[in-house]
């Protein structure tokens, strides 16, 4: 996965949360538009778009950007700082049985997740689904066994990048008619007309869909939240033919001969590019 666009209200405000509490580097920013992440690697990048609105209620759209860390030493320093720097934002935390992840809101209203994955060989599949759960992980619990002096001083340890992403949309058939048929995308899990979780390369879930807050929700018009979701192909070839598949379905593309850009079923805008 890519970095995920978010069109934001407050600018400043925002760069400051993904900066300071979720510890990302501020890669660039000209003034509208801040590109965080770490190292040379995108997250987030934040669009200043002080015209639009937050999406009505009950709406499609960004249910929540996962960003994965390297290790539990990283991961736990980045919740000890968002904790600590914007307590209010906390939203959950549980083990996934594949992931220990750990949830916030940021101040625009936009699901964050931050998580690390256990090694794959001890994820446990059957039939072509992956066994994940929500057992109860105790936060303090986890900071005391993660946390070092060392990490609260200086929390940008490792790599972070997005893991998965996690739409609300409108109803699962779609959803998989959608990501799975024509994207290209494998199950992984599901939760019968109320989740949907999918994947390339055997991973537990690149980017999932569920209607929790969401049934029965139509395209989306002009709002602050999710602008873009990036997903990253290995091969020039892989992009082609994901082209031809879409026009094979009489789905419209926008196509420069490096990416591709179209929009799902609840015009949530989807950006296809080769690894550069």
């Amino acid at each position: 996965m890519g970095a995920v666009t978010l069109r934001v209200g407050d600018l400043d405000g925002m760069i400051a949360y993904y900066r300071d509490a979720v510890t990302l580097d501020l890669l660039a920013n000209d003034g509208s538009t801040a590109v965080l992440g770490r190292g040379t690697t995108p997250v987030v990048i934040l669009e200043h778009a002080p015209e639009l609105r937050s999406a009505e209620p009950r709406s499609a759209g960004l249910f929540h950007t996962a960003i994965v860390f390297d290790s539990q030493a990283a991961l736990a320093a980045a919740v000890y700082s968002v904790a600590t720097l914007h307590p209010g934002t906390f939203a959950g935390s549980a083990d996934h049985l594949v992931s220990e992840a750990f949830y916030f809101t940021d101040p625009e209203g936009n699901g964050v997740e931050l998580y690390w994955d256990r090694d794959r060989s001890g994820w446990s599949w059957a039939h072509g689904s992956i066994e994940m759960g929500t057992l109860f992980l105790d936060p303090n619990e986890y900071l005391r066994a993660h946390l070092t002096d060392e990490t609260i001083a200086d929390p940008r340890i490792g790599a972070a990048v997005v893991g998965h992403v996690h739409l609300s949309v409108g109803d699962i058939p779609s959803a998989r008619e959608f990501y799975v048929d024509r994207l290209g995308f494998e199950t992984t899990a599901s939760m019968g007309d109320q989740a949907l979780f999918v994947s390339a390369g055997g991973y537990h879930h690149h980017m999932a869909m569920n209607t929790w807050n969401s049934r029965g929700a139509g395209r989306r018009g002009p709002s602050l939240g999710l602008g873009r979701v990036d997903i990253i192909v290995p091969r020039l070839d892989d992009l082609g033919a994901l082209g031809e598949r879409m026009r094979h379905h009489g789905l419209q593309t926008r196509d420069d001969g490096r990416s591709l850009a179209f929009d799902d079923p609840w015009d949530n805008l989807i950006h296809v590019r080769t690894a550069d």
